[in-house]
């Protein structure tokens, strides 16, 4: 495994390990600290493609997965003010979210990449970021999956509130998952600079 490729591992499984601690703790009434984490993840997996291929993309996404996965489970026995550092349903949902949403995102990129710079990281972002939203906010926090961790931790998500303090009322993880996809959105255009300035810079030393 090349040096870029392990630095693609380590800054994978180094997100997913801090948006699983992250995520429990809420900033203002719809977000979590989570939500500024986790959208990197998306940076790596396209940065990786672009500059290695579809094939050491995924690579990077098992490795990072198996690893985040390892730490998760760690967390979940060790025991802080408020329990677990990682609850076993955030540990079971990030994993899922995380395998499947990136998986997509390597996939929709290298169907795009002979196109603009700007529109495979875009739109396979947008598409990994929406599974990865659903997947992981039902899995971690909805009351009908409850039964994946009958200790019930983290029952403050399931709080009924009014959707984004004005609309319906709905369980407060329906908010928070509503609004961390919002957050996803800008910050997936905002890596859009560092992306395109590392991919330069590589090819840049390697030519």
């Amino acid at each position: 495994m090349t040096r870029g490729l392990i630095f693609g591992v380590i800054a994978m499984a180094t997100i997913v390990v801090a948006s699983n601690i992250l995520v429990q703790f809420l900033l203002g009434d719809w977000l979590t600290w989570g939500a500024f984490t986790y959208p990197f993840a998306f940076l790596v997996t396209d940065l990786m493609n672009r500059l290695y291929g579809a094939k050491q993309a995924r690579q990077v996404v098992l490795f990072g997965f198996g690893i985040g996965l390892i730490c998760s489970i760690i967390g979940t026995q060790i025991i802080g003010e408020f329990g677990p550092l990682v609850s076993i349903r955030i540990a079971i949902g990030s994993g899922l979210a995380f395998l499947i949403a990136q998986l997509v995102d390597v996939a929709v990129f290298n169907r795009l990449r002979s196109g603009a710079w700007w529109r495979a990281p875009v739109i396979s972002s947008l598409v990994g970021s929406a599974l990865d939203t659903a997947i992981f906010f039902s899995v971690a926090f909805s009351g009908a999956l409850v039964v994946l961790d009958p200790t019930k931790p983290n029952i403050w998500a399931r709080d009924i509130v009014p959707l984004l303090g004005a609309g319906p009322e709905l369980p407060l993880w329906v908010s928070l998952g509503i609004a961390d996809f919002g957050v996803k959105m800008v910050l997936i255009m905002i890596a859009l600079i560092p992306f395109r300035i590392l991919v330069n810079r590589v090819k840049l030393r390697v030519s």
